[in-house]
C-alpha cells in the first residue's frame, strides 16, 4: 500500500509509572487517548506550526505509537523534551511530535517499552453517553502500554471522521471520553455498525486485527452510526 510505501513515523508517548503509586490502568487508557488527540488539536500540528509537518508525514504513512514507561528521573528528563503533559485522574502521559522510527531523542530512546503492566483498583463505572465511548475487543489481551496505543488509535480515528465544529467543541470541553472492554455480543454488533474500527497491523505482542471499536456520544464526537440526541 502507498502509506507503507512512505517514510514512516511514530508517535512517542510516555506514561509516568512510579513504583509506589502507579496509574489504574483505564485512567491511564483514557489519558493516553486525550494525550493524542491534545497534540492532534493543538495549534503546534496546524498549518504552518512548528510540529504541523512531522504530523503530516506521519499520518501519511502508518499511524504509529509506541508507549514507554518513565519514573523518578526518567521522567523528569522526558519532561524536558518538547511536548505536551495530559493528566487523569492518577495517570500523566506525555505526548511528542512524531520521530521517525529510527530518531528517537536519547532520553526517549532508553525508555523502556515493557513493565506497563496495570491494574483498576475497582470496576470502572458506566461510560458518560455524552462522550464517546473507545470499545476495546474481549478476545485481545494486551498490556496496558500496548492497549493505551490503541486507545489513541481509536481517538484519532474518530477525530478524522469530525467537522471543524465538532473538533472544536470537542476539544474546548477537555476531549471528555472513556475506555471501555465491549461485551462479546456488543463487539459484533460495533464491529458491523460502520463505525471507525482500528485494525492492528499485528507488529506487536498481538496477530492482526481488530482492536478498538470507537463510539460517538450524544454531545461530543458525534459519529456516524453511534448515538444521536
Amino acid at each position: 500500500m502507498p502509506r507503507d510505501e512512505a517514510p514512516q513515523f511514530v508517535l512517542p508517548l510516555v506514561v509516568r509509572i512510579e513504583r509506589a503509586a502507579p496509574p489504574a490502568r483505564t485512567d491511564a487508557l483514557e489519558t493516553a487517548a486525550r494525550a493524542v488527540l491534545t497534540l492532534l488539536g493543538n495549534e503546534r500540528s496546524q498549518g504552518e506550526g512548528a510540529w504541523a509537518e512531522a504530523v503530516r508525514d506521519w499520518q501519511d504513512a502508518r499511524i504509529r505509537k509506541v508507549v514507554r514507561r518513565a519514573r523518578g528521573a526518567e521522567w523528569r528528563r522526558a519532561e524536558g523534551l518538547d511536548g505536551i503533559t495530559v493528566t487523569g485522574t492518577s495517570a500523566e502521559v506525555r505526548v511528542y511530535p512524531p520521530v521517525p522510527l529510527d530518531g528517537w531523542p536519547k532520553d526517549l530512546a532508553r525508555l523502556q517499552v515493557s513493565g506497563t503492566e496495570l491494574e483498576d483498583p475497582e470496576p470502572p463505572l458506566d461510560p458518560d453517553p455524552d462522550a464517546p465511548v473507545l470499545w476495546l475487543n474481549p478476545g485481545v489481551t494486551m498490556s496496558a502500554g500496548k492497549s493505551m496505543a490503541q486507545a489513541g488509535h481509536g481517538a484519532q480515528l474518530a477525530w478524522w471522521e469530525l467537522a471543524a465544529p465538532d473538533r472544536a467543541a470537542w476539544r474546548e470541553a477537555g476531549y471528555p471520553l472513556s475506555v471501555r472492554t465491549a461485551t462479546p455480543a456488543r463487539w459484533r454488533d460495533l464491529v458491523a455498525s460502520g463505525l471507525p474500527v482500528v485494525r492492528d497491523a499485528g507488529f506487536t505482542e498481538i496477530a492482526p486485527g481488530e482492536t478498538v471499536v470507537a463510539e460517538g456520544g450524544r454531545r461530543f464526537c458525534p459519529l456516524p452510526g453511534g448515538r444521536r440526541p
